[in-house]
Formats: C-alpha cells, sequence, structure tokens
C-alpha cells in the first residue's frame, strides 16, 4: 500500500512538473516574442553567405517580429549584392525589414537597402551612386620601360580580355560595354521594383551621382530620416511589439589573427584592398571618391 502511495506520488509530481515546464517554456516564448534580429552589412561587398545564412535563420524563428538591416558599406561585387537583396525581399513577404543607412549606402549597398520594407537613412547619409563600373590597368608604357614581355596563349579572341600589357581592342570595348549595360539594367530594374517607382524616374539619378540622404528622401530613394534608435522604433512598430523592443544582434564571424593584431576595422580595410581586383564588374563607390 505505501508502495502504491509512492508510486502515484511519483506519478504526479512527474505529470506536474511536465505541466510546469510547458508553462515556463511558454512564459519564455512571450518573453521572446518582442524581439528585433538586427543584421550589420559592413565594409566592401565581397561574399554573401555569412549574411544570407543570418536573415534566413531571423525569417524563420518565431519569436523575431522584423528584421533590421544595418548598413555601412560602399558597395562591392555584383553577385553578393544581388543575392542578398533577393533574400531581403523574400523576408518582406512575411516580416518587415527595416533598414537603417549609416555614413554610407551606396552603389551596392543601396541596392541592398531599397529592398527593405522601410529605408531610414542619416541627412548626410551618402547614398545613390546607381551605377556598374569595372577597372582594367594600362601597364603596356611601363612594362616597355622595364623590358617586361608577355605572351598570351588563348582559345578565344576575348579570352585575355583586360590584358594590362597592351592596349584594349575596340570590339573589347564594346563587348565590355554591353556587359555593364545589362549589369546595369538589372541595378535600374530591381531598385524600381522594390522601391515601387517607375523604372524610367530611376533611371534618371541613376547616372552614378552621389546623394545624401536628405535628398533622397525627396527622390522617395528611401522612407524618412533618422537614426539607428529611430529604425529600431520603426522596426518595433512594424513588427506589432509593445513595449520595448529585444535587440538580437547577428552572430559574428569569428576574430581573425589579423583582427587581433590590427583589429577589425584595418584588417577590414586590408581585406578590401586585397580583394579589390580591379578586373570585376562591381556595384561600389569608387575608391578616390571614398
Amino acid at each position: 500500500m505505501k508502495m502504491r502511495g509512492c508510486l502515484i506520488t511519483l506519478v504526479v509530481l512527474v505529470v506536474l512538473a511536465g505541466v510546469a515546464v510547458f508553462l515556463m517554456s511558454d512564459f519564455e516564448f512571450s518573453l521572446k516574442n518582442n524581439r528585433v534580429g538586427v543584421i550589420e552589412i559592413k565594409g566592401t561587398i565581397t561574399s554573401s553567405m555569412d549574411t544570407l545564412k543570418q536573415i534566413k535563420e531571423f525569417r524563420k524563428d518565431a519569436s523575431i517580429r522584423a528584421l533590421l538591416v544595418r548598413i555601412d558599406s560602399p558597395g562591392g561585387s555584383v553577385g553578393p549584392s544581388q543575392e542578398i537583396y533577393r533574400e531581403i525581399r523574400r523576408t518582406v513577404e512575411t516580416k518587415p525589414v527595416v533598414v537603417s543607412m549609416g555614413g554610407v549606402a551606396a552603389s551596392g549597398g543601396y541596392y541592398i537597402a531599397s529592398a527593405g520594407s522601410y529605408v531610414i537613412a542619416n541627412p548626410g547619409t551618402i547614398t545613390g551612386s546607381i551605377g556598374v563600373i569595372i577597372y582594367f590597368p594600362n601597364l603596356r608604357e611601363l612594362f616597355d620601360k622595364i623590358g617586361y614581355q608577355m605572351t598570351a596563349v588563348k582559345s578565344g579572341k576575348f579570352k585575355d580580355i583586360g590584358n594590362p600589357a597592351r592596349e584594349m581592342t575596340p570590339e573589347e570595348k564594346e563587348l565590355l560595354q554591353n556587359t555593364i549595360n545589362e549589369t546595369y539594367s538589372q541595378f535600374v530594374r530591381d531598385v524600381a521594383k522594390a522601391r515601387n517607382l517607375p523604372e524610367q524616374g530611376v533611371r534618371q539619378v541613376a547616372d552614378g551621382r552621389i546623394i545624401m540622404g536628405e535628398k533622397a528622401l525627396d527622390l522617395k530613394l528611401i522612407d524618412d530620416l533618422g537614426n539607428f534608435e529611430d529604425a529600431v522604433d520603426k522596426a518595433a512598430e512594424l513588427g506589432k511589439i509593445e513595449g520595448e523592443p529585444d535587440l538580437v544582434f547577428a552572430k559574428k564571424k569569428k576574430f581573425s589573427l589579423l583582427d587581433l593584431v590590427l583589429g577589425s576595422d584595418t584588417s577590414d580595410r586590408l581585406r578590401d584592398i586585397v580583394y579589390d581586383s580591379s578586373a570585376l564588374i562591381r556595384y561600389q563607390l569608387p575608391d578616390f571618391i571614398r
């Protein structure tokens, strides 16, 4: 009889423990239901994999009511910029994505920003620079002076396009210009679609010019002027969060030895310089403007 009573007591305790765990998990979820996921895009855009993963994780997390993307970037490679743009466009279909533009969000930085549900910039944010650029150095005269020669064995006449040891042919220039024009049209089309603007209207200011945040508002390239905290408030509003939102920052990449020695900002800039291959088509504010 005593054993039976102990078993009954044990069963009751297990049931009560289960109920308590359920209630606690439900309570914890309710506490976390006021979260805003924050993703930072900083420096030259050279890769998209980490950012895509962060966006996807926040989109699937039911406790994240809105995303806030903070951009401080002059742009970068076309492919990664387009991939991030696409993932943000996919996300706005299920939850709001507010974009906060810092000191600079130009070219590819603006391309990504335009995909958000609501875009906020400072009055002095450097933005715009809608366009495409590619650099090819011409070192022929230098090579002649030092007696350096380069021989290219190629499978087709365009295979060594951009060879620094010779002048570019008219056919090569035409081919590159057509490629630039095609990529430029994609830029204009995607900005117009995301911002719900006529494509021709975007094209009128898409000549590579830099635009300050205040002017960008007049042109409807952004939705409002404000700082990061204003963007947080907007994310909370669009995410229907009551009270103070809980900001959840995406996990940062692991620090490298270079980061520890030089500091993250310096090492990021060094990576930009090393990565900066002049033979890449880019959505990027030229270095000599920054």
